[in-house]
């Protein structure tokens, strides 16, 4: 008897998809959609300088960041120059809003309608966040020199406005991504600016590199990195849960019982501690760049404020920065984790559903076991977060790389948003009793 020949698990998975007509409509979409984004991110808005704007965020670290999630949308000032954030931090500011307002709370807890409403008010709350990121934006490079003078109130509002739209219709394509394609749209954006940018900037890197070995060692790194990435995204702490349910058949009372487990991840607040952190440290210098050209100000107090909060300064003038940015991340994490505890409300679902830990009994007894191994696990995943913002700032002391100064929070976004859209792959071809990527 012939033995049959198979090929390896992810290329004949990559073939089982090709196969099936509807993933492969939903992928082909997906990928449509991020051409659309793309273009939209090559279409300049009138009023700055280009060739100023770009040598502007090469020497500004922080705005580095923000236009390497938005694809470089915001160094050529595109209609899509905000991306999707004014839309991440209504939602932000929803997800901490609805455990405080009363109203809010019981929105949320109405179901299917509820999630509707809130998501309705995120939108709405997205359109002036993003009006002011723009207003702001535009003021920045004004206070810097970038733009082409003079700019007309009229010819400022219809700027404003264009990017307004441009953001409006990025979370649209998100969503119809996650209505039709594959994987979440907003996460799916954000995923396709980065990698959009990355071989220009390792490209970049290449070019620029003068220590063959030090760039060998910064290759080492990253591999490293991506490793340690892909262990604590992945990680998570088992807590077992035995269920206890009673039937009658017959006239009798049967007992029935079952086990599963509740897994609570290392890194439940994912990105946000990051993001949260990265505010706060450039809230300063932002402030300090609007304020250092007009006239009746101290140019010299500004500059000492924005070169105190400059993150790319290196050590030993930037160890006091990456010190206060690291213990701000471990901070958020702790904060958000809980927030995002709190709102799952284990200890009253499980009773709900007759379920208990074994060895613990229900109601606040287990609500304090679950916080106490919630935080134990929390601590390990704000270690890695924070070792993951300040690790550009360790590679670049040790290598001598300074081009790929953002690459580790960025591949922490890429490899979170691949693992998520290759799970629901994976789950449309189990479904359908097909072999996935990742058993």
């Amino acid at each position: 008897m012939q033995r049959k020949r198979t090929q390896p698990r992810l290329i004949q998975a990559m073939l089982d998809i090709w196969t099936l007509p509807d993933l492969r409509r939903k992928i082909l979409f997906t990928l449509g959609i991020l051409v659309v984004f793309r273009f939209l991110t090559q279409v300049p808005l009138p009023g700055v300088n280009l060739e100023a704007l770009q040598g502007f965020f090469g020497e500004q670290g922080f705005f580095q960041m923000i236009d390497l999630f938005s694809g470089g949308a915001m160094s050529r000032f595109s209609i899509v120059a905000t991306g999707i954030f004014p839309y991440i931090t209504s939602s932000i500011i929803m997800q901490l809003l609805v455990p405080v307002i009363p109203r809010l709370q019981a929105i949320a807890q109405e179901g299917e309608l509820g999630r509707h409403r809130i998501n309705r008010i995120t939108h709405l709350l997205t359109v002036p966040l993003a009006a002011i990121q723009g207003y702001s934006m535009l003021t920045l490079f004004r206070t810097q020199g970038l733009t082409i003078e003079p700019l007309g109130h009229l010819t400022i509002a219809s700027i404003v406005t264009a990017m307004v739209a441009g953001t409006i219709f990025l979370v649209w394509l998100g969503e119809l991504i996650t209505e039709r394609g594959v994987g979440n749209g907003i996460s799916i954006i954000i995923f396709g600016g980065i990698v959009a940018s990355l071989p220009e900037i390792i490209g970049r890197a290449f070019i620029a590199a003068q220590d063959p070995e030090g760039l060998t060692v910064f290759i080492i790194l990253s591999l490293a990195t991506l490793v340690l990435i892909v262990i604590f995204v992945e990680a998570h702490r088992r807590i077992p849960v035995q269920y206890a349910r009673s039937t009658i058949r017959s006239g009798r009372m049967y007992r029935q019982s079952g086990s599963t487990y509740i897994p609570l991840r290392v890194n439940t607040a994912g990105m946000i501690p990051i993001i949260f952190a990265l505010a706060i440290m450039q809230l300063p210098g932002m402030i300090a760049s609007f304020l250092m050209n007009p006239p009746g100000q101290d140019p010299n107090f500004w500059n000492t404020i924005r070169n105190l909060f400059d993150s790319t300064k290196g050590a030993p003038e930037g160890l006091l920065y990456q010190g206060f940015y690291f213990a701000l991340v471990i901070g958020f994490a702790y904060f958000y984790t809980m927030v995002i505890f709190e709102q799952m409300n284990l200890p009253q679902t499980l009773q709900q559903q007759s379920g208990f830990i074994p060895g613990v009994r229900p109601g606040k007894t287990t609500a304090d076991y679950l916080n106490k191994v919630i935080k134990r696990i929390t601590f390990g995943g704000a270690l890695f977060l924070a070792t993951v913002a300040i690790l550009p700032f360790i590679v670049k002391e040790v290598t001598g790389v300074t081009v790929l100064v953002v690459q580790s929070t960025a591949m922490l976004i890429a490899v979170g948003v691949a693992l998520d859209t290759m799970k629901q792959l994976e789950a449309q071809l189990t479904m359908r009793r097909y072999e996935g990527f990742l058993k």
